[in-house]
């Protein structure tokens, strides 16, 4: 089968042909005819699979066939969700990427950068905006954006966005987009929290799965090399090293440890940059340009990343650091063996963390393989000690964690006031105005602080 047999038009083809891609992956090839039936649509698809041009390539489809109404700048029509910045960065940039030969004009806007540019551009008119939720509501308590045109929603990644604690944003903006629209929910996972959500927002919804919960992609080859939790770093540079390895996304559990992990690897001559909630954007994204390009060897990462790395043909991806969520095992090895390119997952596992290696076995219903490599035995008597989980997201009640409290420096208004009126809990697309709760007014300088018991939770890590 053929993009083009699938009904898109000519424009559409010739840019996806001029990008390599001659035949829609089996995601794209169930998607595409949904959204181009206008109904609404649950899709749940491994990551790397193509979910991305599953939906941008009939959003343009339909926004381009159907032309905004005559006068005054251009509405938004087509509004996409994501839960971090570089998700936000790749989704945008693969719509301009397919809608470079039609009249339609896109933008992104996230938090952690000035704003100013963002309310220009959004003033010039836009048919397709991509945002993250946080600065979203940033413009929406300005009034710099209008959201009442849009004719198409997509929430990309939701199930990671559920896991960061954005579901009162979420609720919040679908209040005030129009009651009549499409509704688009892609995932990267099938849980039953995406089914209670797609069950309040999408009616009659086609629902697709390719890929069975929370498998991971067969072409990439997974191994575990045992060691101590003290030689994980040497025995990362030896294979680097001893393997020629050029291009490697590592994963480590808290921005500290990425931090000193790529000192020690500079120390022993590997170039390597980190990304994570703390950096800036221009950071970030310097560290995923030379990254991309090839003239980074090593790019350390928190699972703020784990969604947001689009590379074709990465090669290599290492678990320095179990995660402390088995779904997110899937998602960071899901940034090798896409496209159906083959990839390698090395996990560095010491003895603290073999219950999370269990959980993770007990996840994707597979024993990994374990190797040791010679010269990095560990220890048989050591004994396990308790990890410290200072991660981006630390765990919260029920086993779901909240947002990186690091998000605050990018959404000051994160915590819900006193008083403020609740976020609406069913049928969210058909609640009031923007809550007071997104107000960004401070509180009075004399008033103290709330104690520890008393301070309302902080969906924090907001407009990543």
């Amino acid at each position: 089968m053929s993009f083009s047999e699938l009904g898109l038009a000519n424009e559409i083809v010739r840019a996806v042909t001029e990008q390599g891609y001659s035949a829609p992956t089996p995601i794209q090839a169930q998607a595409i005819p949904a959204v181009l039936c206008g109904g609404d649509l649950l899709a749940g698809a491994q990551t790397g699979t193509g979910k991305t041009a599953g939906f941008t390539l009939p959003l343009l489809q339909r926004l381009s066939a159907k032309s905004p109404a005559a006068g005054g700048a251009r509405p938004v029509r087509a509004l996409v969700l994501t839960p971090t910045r570089e998700l936000a960065a790749q989704v945008e940039d693969s719509v301009r990427t397919y809608g470079k030969y039609l009249k339609l004009k896109s933008a992104v806007i996230f938090g952690g950068v000035n704003i100013n540019p963002q309310i220009k551009l959004l003033a010039s008119g836009v048919d397709i905006l991509v945002a993250t939720p946080g600065r979203l509501l940033d413009h929406l308590q300005q009034g710099t954006i209008n959201l009442s045109h849009v004719e198409i929603l997509v929430l990309d990644e939701a199930d990671r966005m559920l896991d960061m604690g954005f579901i009162r944003d979420i609720r919040r903006i679908l209040a005030i987009l129009p009651k009549q629209r499409q509704n688009l929910l892609f995932s990267a996972t099938f849980s039953d929290e995406i089914k209670a959500l797609a069950d309040g927002l999408l009616n009659s919804p086609a629902m697709i799965e390719v890929a069975r919960r929370n498998s991971t992609v067969e072409v990439i080859d997974q191994k575990i090399h045992p060691v101590d939790r003290n030689r994980k770093h040497p025995l990362l540079a030896h294979l680097i090293k001893s393997q020629n390895w050029t291009q490697v996304l590592v994963f480590t559990r808290t921005k500290h440890g990425a931090n000193k992990l790529v000192e020690q690897l500079g120390k022993d001559g590997i170039t390597a940059m980190a990304i994570h909630g703390n950096k800036s954007q221009s950071a970030r994204t310097r560290a995923l340009s030379e990254f991309k390009d090839g003239s980074l060897q090593v790019l350390v990462a928190t699972d703020i990343a784990a969604r947001g790395i689009d590379i074709d043909q990465l090669p290599h991806v290492v678990n320095y650091d179990l995660p402390n969520v088995p779904e997110d095992y899937v998602h960071r090895i899901g940034r090798t063996g896409r496209a159906g390119a083959t990839g390698e997952a090395v996990s560095l596992v010491c003895v603290d963390e073999h219950d999370m290696l269990k959980g993770i076995e007990k996840l994707i219903k597979r024993s990994l393989p374990q190797e040791v490599v010679p010269g990095f035995e560990p220890d048989p008597n050591a004994r396990p000690q308790p990890i410290q989980l200072r991660s981006n997201m630390p765990p919260a009640r029920n086993g779901r964690r909240q947002g990186n409290p690091a998000g605050k420096q990018e959404r000051q208004h994160a915590a819900p006031q006193p008083g403020a009126a609740k976020a609406p809990h069913k049928n969210p697309g058909k609640a009031g105005p923007l809550p007071a709760a997104a107000s960004t007014a401070k509180r009075p300088a004399a008033k103290p602080p709330a104690t520890k018991a008393q301070a309302p939770q902080r969906s924090a890590g907001r407009g990543r």
